[in-house]
């Protein structure tokens, strides 16, 4: 495998492999199917060789008889093996893939979230769909073909080298250029093919989904062409990239043919002599020339298994990047008692980036409302993912009754803390198992009174199913307010003595937006609520408001008021201004 693959492929191939976790029974049935397929095939040439040959001589018909019938058998046994491995091979591979994705997901679930926040969901979803195909695919693409072709293959030129040792040389020699070098080529054509357009394909998915997505947004904010253009450039990128791989590919493959050809006029150019001195008879000559045409099917295999082989391999790499993210070494139990979050001189910014704000000091008690707000960018959405555990502070402490929430028990952390983020995923199914997944016992008059406090009672009578209305992916099927309160619905669900919320009032008209946030601020008071939010009409509700603010352009943001929203309003003059914005 050295000679197609780097060490870091084969190990992260080997780990994904092992992931797929393949049937031995099922692997060994296909196998065998394989090796009988392809047996099947090379036994029909050479007998059918032999019967021409001998049916030249005109012996009696019964001489006839047995490799007649013999043809017929190994003609229907061919197409029947070659089936049932075809269907055998691919059972394997598909519940490999299945156990591969469920795996993925599994590891993900518990792993932290680091990574995946700076992935595009294009190339999340690339390597969560496509790159675990390719990864099952190497068994029926690649395992399977190769070790076919290197049974059949030795005892391909075992029978040969029986009849005729030189002819036996000669065709191992052919089958090591077609099965082993050829395929060295073309791994290395679609080597430089995939590091060439890897980029290009995660460019292509990621745009796409965003256009499928968003069309309507980018049409009105003017973008939209200009998404098709960087789509069309990754594509142009990806047509670039395999037509430089295509030369040496080509080559490769020509290579194939010219291995067969030889095999064959090297076996005549030995055989005939033999044949003439009498030390080989003249009907296994047809044998030993017509033999390597049907031994040459199992290695041209061989060539698009490599091609497979690198594709698995850098598909692996890619799955095993996800799961490589470095997290703390033993998860710690969440300390006994009612939840409290607290924030000690905290630096935020996410992994990789810069410090977006510095000097965030805070407490969220049980019961108590916390209110989140500041100009867009300025770090809130951040600082909300670093108090709640899903990324690690710069500097500084954010804690969860008195423990790091960075490294805690990620069961124990989801009892805790609800966290419904601004692009929370809106599942394809109805509006009541929408909501059951925050809690799976909600009953559906649970699920009635919660859409009410949501603000969604009317439109959910309207619809002809009610509850059982089914939802586009992603909440395409409803309009932007609706489906922020129904993940606001949602929250409200959720078990958790903390509700983290993201943006709760977006997408909402003003009076919508103030009864939802004052749902959200005052319906649990045994709950604590935790709110990142540009609205500030219905923030008196809040128990205290935090106003994060530049001191200067380009700086750290820092707390610049903090308190009631009253003192606020009486401590920051922006903040009023602000508030006068909205009432206008």
């Amino acid at each position: 495998m050295k000679l197609f693959l780097t060490r870091s492929e084969s190990a992260a191939l080997r780990r994904c492999i092992s992931m797929l976790q393949v049937s031995r029974s099922g692997f060994a049935l296909s196998l065998l199917l394989g090796v009988a397929a392809l047996g099947a095939a090379i036994a029909l040439g050479g007998t059918a060789a032999w019967l021409i040959a001998r049916a030249s001589q005109q012996p009696p018909v019964l001489y006839l008889t047995v490799a007649a019938t013999s043809v017929r058998l190994f003609g229907v046994s061919r197409a029947l093996a070659r089936y049932l491995s075809r269907l055998a091979s691919h059972k394997v591979a598909l519940t490999g893939m299945d156990n591969l994705r469920n795996n993925l997901y599994d590891e993900l679930a518990a792993a932290p979230g680091t990574k995946l926040s700076t992935l595009r969901r294009g190339d999340l979803m690339t390597r969560a769909g496509a790159d675990v195909d390719e990864v099952g695919n190497v068994v029926v693409k690649t395992l399977l073909p190769a070790l076919v072709a290197a049974i059949v293959g030795v005892g391909t030129v075992g029978v040969i080298t029986v009849i005729s040792p030189a002819a036996g040389i000669i065709l191992a020699l052919c089958l090591v250029v077609s099965g082993v070098i050829a395929p060295a080529l073309i791994a290395r054509s679609v080597r430089l093919a995939e590091s060439q357009g890897a980029d290009a394909r995660t460019d292509i998915a990621a745009t796409s989904l965003a256009i499928l997505e968003g069309a309507t947004e980018l049409s009105m904010a003017g973008t939209l062409e200009r998404a098709r253009h960087s789509l069309d450039s990754a594509e142009g990128e990806l047509s670039a990239a395999l037509a430089r791989s295509s030369r040496l590919s080509a080559f490769a493959r020509g290579l194939d043919v010219c291995a067969m050809g030889v095999a064959v006029i090297g076996a005549l150019l030995i055989g005939i002599p033999q044949t003439t001195s009498g030390a080989l008879a003249q009907v296994l000559l047809a044998v030993i020339v017509l033999v390597p045409l049907s031994s040459f099917e199992g290695v041209a295999e061989l060539t698009p298994a490599a091609a497979q082989l690198v594709r698995s391999a850098q598909a692996a790499t890619r799955i095993c990047s996800l799961l490589d993210e470095e997290a703390p070494a033993q998860p710690h139990d969440i300390p006994e008692g009612p939840t409290v979050i607290e924030a000690r001189d905290l630096a935020i910014g996410w992994p990789g980036g810069p410090t977006l704000a510095t000097g965030i000091s805070l407490t969220l008690q049980p019961g108590s409302s916390l209110a989140i707000v500041g100009p867009s960018g300025i770090g809130k959405t951040t600082l909300l993912a670093t108090l709640t555990g899903i990324i690690p502070p710069k500097s500084g402490s954010a804690l969860i009754n008195g423990l790091p929430a960075w490294g805690a028990d990620r069961d124990q952390l989801t009892s805790r803390i609800t966290m419904t983020a601004e692009d929370a995923h809106v599942f394809a199914t109805t509006i009541y198992e929408n909501l059951r997944v925050a809690r799976a016992s909600l009953t559906r008059d649970e699920a009635s009174e919660l859409l009410s406090h949501a603000g969604l009672a009317q439109w959910v009578q309207s619809l002809p199913d009610g509850l059982d209305t089914v939802i586009g992916s992603g909440g395409t099927t409803v309009s932007g307010g609706e489906r922020r309160r129904l993940l606001m619905a949602r929250a409200l669900a959720a078990p958790a003595p903390i509700m983290a919320l993201d943006e709760a009032s977006e997408h909402l008209d003003a009076a919508t937006a103030d009864r939802l946030m004052e749902t959200l601020l005052t319906r649990s008071p045994d709950r604590a609520t935790l709110v990142v939010t540009h609205r500030l009409s219905a923030l008196d509700q809040a128990d205290h408001v935090i106003v994060l603010a530049a001191p200067e352009p380009g700086q750290c943001a820092t707390i610049a008021a903090r308190g009631t929203h009253d003192e606020v309003l009486q401590a920051l003059p922006t903040y009023r201004w602000a508030l006068d914005q909205e009432e206008q």
